[in-house]
């Protein structure tokens, strides 16, 4: 999927079809910023090389990441997360799963399923897809009226540590957010190893 992932502030000033350029400037003017203020995450693949190139030239920063388009996909989301934009390409299913946040944090993702070859597109097919160029948003892709989401860090991020292991067991962040009621919760939790004389360690 080509993917624009973006926060309640400026959800419906950007397009996919629209430059970066665009989208840029049109986000900085949403967030009251100068583009130079903004940071766009980008996973650091060679397919982006020339995506790279059009965000350094407008001023944007930059910060490449090498996984978790999921994690910055919600920190777009959350004003003071230090991030304002993902964008690039990814899995399918991941946008599914951003989609599903971005309805908790009314934030928006933009895609569209990128089909460049015909078994691409027999499978679209199947499952009933006949428009190719089609653009999902958030309520297309996590369409439920009452939306869970659940996740919890496996590596340092901007909203969730990772699991951090001691003697007696691990300690784990986690991050759950629902529609309806419309809450979200940051979840600590130590997870203790079998025993009588186990220590908990803060």
């Amino acid at each position: 999927m080509e993917k624009l992932v973006v926060g309640p502030s400026s959800k419906h000033a950007v397009s996919l079809d629209a430059s970066v350029r665009d989208n840029l400037s049109a986000i900085a003017e949403c967030l009251g910023r100068r583009v130079e203020d903004l940071v766009v995450v980008v996973l650091d693949r060679p397919r982006h090389e020339r995506l790279i190139m059009e965000i350094r030239e407008t001023g944007a920063r930059i910060q490449l990441i090498g996984d978790g388009d999921l994690s910055a996909g919600i920190s777009a989301a959350v004003r003071g997360s230090g991030v304002h934009a993902v964008i690039g390409t990814g899995g399918a299913p991941e946008g599914v799963l951003v989609a599903a946040a971005m309805r908790c944090l009314n934030g928006e993702i933009l895609a569209r399923l990128i089909v460049d070859t015909p078994e691409k597109e027999e499978r679209c097919r199947t499952m009933g897809i006949t428009d190719m160029n089609r653009v999902y948003r958030a309520a297309d892709l996590a369409s439920g009226k009452q939306i869970i989401f659940a996740a919890t860090g496996v590596t340092d991020g901007t909203l969730m540590k990772g699991v951090r292991f001691f003697g007696e067991g691990t300690r784990t962040s986690s991050l759950v957010m629902q529609t309806d009621p419309h809450r979200i919760q940051f979840i600590d939790s130590i997870h203790l190893r079998p025993g009588a004389d186990v220590k908990i360690h803060f």
